[in-house]
């Protein structure tokens, strides 16, 4: 795919960025993350030991000049919108806004049925604001990115629309990406949702073309496509599903190339959609020289900042020491005579004498009582870990608990699942 000389000229790009309205689709069930999202939407759900997953298109959109943004939510939403009222509320007016756009019902009564008709539902408000572009995005993925060039790409292609696409691993898309074959000058000519063999990319054996689920479209063709969706009998109303291949022959359709600006190749995302792969992806960050840096200065990563003490190490002792090592732990943690190695603690954790933790994901609010050893495991919010608690050693054992142990090895622990009930949103 030829790949477009990008500018480098701000007022170019930001006239692009000005004109346009994000909408970022954020009412996923999450369904493979199983009982990590029980009680949250996935985008809700927390990363890297501070964030929840909406923050990073949320901090793509600001940094890339884009201030009029809508969050649609459907599935049980209530701490996405508290998170969201808590920590984006600081816009006003009409040229800079995070609005929340849950399925109200304006139009035939319904919830929303699919991505394309979760736009349909709002095209009363879109239209009040007057784009240039929409920019759709997925409201459930780990990744830095200016949307400005995409824009551009978009302008000077004349497209009716633009995927942002990767290379990845057929593998790795297979079942659970849209994939789409293009000519030589980036055009889509085919585009299939999550197959099961995906097409590869000519000349790359064992790669394909998949899109990472964000869209640019022209407002007055984004206009015509969802309502001639929605007026079709035989639909599921999404976009990779129906919209887009419907419209691919007839019309201008371009695929965009996600790649790092400074070396221009693949640039870092990451679909936290099962457990192995969250896990994986927050256990990246506590490695030395991690591929995603949160301590970007340049692209910040926005979120609600709680107001909670630093975190604290007491007691040394030769087998009472309060350590961390190769870890990263948030404010208001307290590690009190135990050893924290290769893991990653959300706010307000506490861990009791004698204990240890190993490459585990600990959840916001979670307490280790003495003894406890913890190794593997993602430990959600709330969670009460008993005095002399053994997890991720012996996976029979966690089994019959009641944990879950995913295919490579990794325990789940949820507060359902010790009997115990929380008293807070999570």
């Amino acid at each position: 795919m030829n790949e477009i000389e990008l500018h480098d000229d701000a007022r170019f790009v930001s006239r692009f960025t000005r004109d346009t309205l994000a909408l970022i689709l954020a009412g996923g069930q999450g369904s493979r993350l199983h009982e990590l999202t029980n009680w949250r939407a996935k985008p809700a759900l927390y990363f890297g030991g501070k964030f929840r997953i909406i923050d990073f298109p949320l901090s793509n959109c600001i940094n890339s000049g884009i201030r009029r943004i809508g969050v649609l939510t459907q599935y049980k939403a209530h701490s996405l919108i508290r998170h969201l009222l808590a920590g984006w509320s600081w816009f006003h007016g009409d040229r800079e806004f995070v609005d929340i756009l849950p399925a109200s019902q304006r139009v035939g009564g319904e919830w929303y049925r699919g991505t394309a008709d979760a736009v349909y539902q709002n095209l009363d408000i879109i239209r009040t604001h007057q784009p240039q572009f929409v920019l759709i995005l997925a409201g459930d993925h780990i990744y830095k990115m200016d949307y400005g060039p995409f824009l551009a790409f978009h302008s000077e292609r004349q497209a009716d629309m633009t995927i942002c696409c990767m290379e990845l691993p057929i593998e790795e898309a297979a079942g659970q990406l849209g994939v789409m074959t293009v000519d030589e000058t980036g055009r889509i000519i085919g585009f299939d949702e999550k197959p099961e063999k995906p097409n590869p990319v000519p000349g790359k054996p064992g790669f394909c073309l998949a899109s990472m689920g964000n869209y640019i479209f022209n407002t007055e063709f984004l206009y015509e496509q969802v309502i001639r969706d929605a007026d079709s009998p035989d639909t599921q109303h999404d976009f990779g599903k129906n919209v887009i291949p419907g419209l691919i022959e007839q019309y201008r359709a371009y695929a965009y190339p996600f790649r790092d600006k400074e070396t221009g190749q693949q640039a870092y995302w990451r679909d936290v959609g099962t457990l192995d792969a969250f896990w994986e992806a927050n256990m990246e960050l506590v490695s030395l020289s991690p591929e995603f840096n949160l301590y970007d200065k340049v692209w910040p990563i926005w979120t609600n900042q709680i107001q909670v003490p630093p975190a604290k190490f007491v007691f040394d002792q030769d087998n009472r020491r309060g350590m961390a090592v190769q870890s990263m732990v948030s404010g208001g943690c307290v590690i009190s005579g135990s050893l924290v190695r290769h893991s990653l603690l959300f706010s307000n954790c506490y861990v009791h004498s004698y204990s240890g933790i190993t490459d585990s994901v600990i959840l916001p609010d979670v307490d280790v009582g003495e003894h406890s050893r913890l190794h593997r495991a993602i430990i959600d919010r709330g969670c009460r870990i008993p005095e002399g608690t053994v997890i991720g050693v012996d996976h029979d054992d966690d089994r019959e608990r009641g944990f879950r142990v995913t295919e490579k090895g990794v325990t789940l622990v949820t507060p359902d699942m010790l009997g115990q009930h929380l008293h807070f949103t999570r």
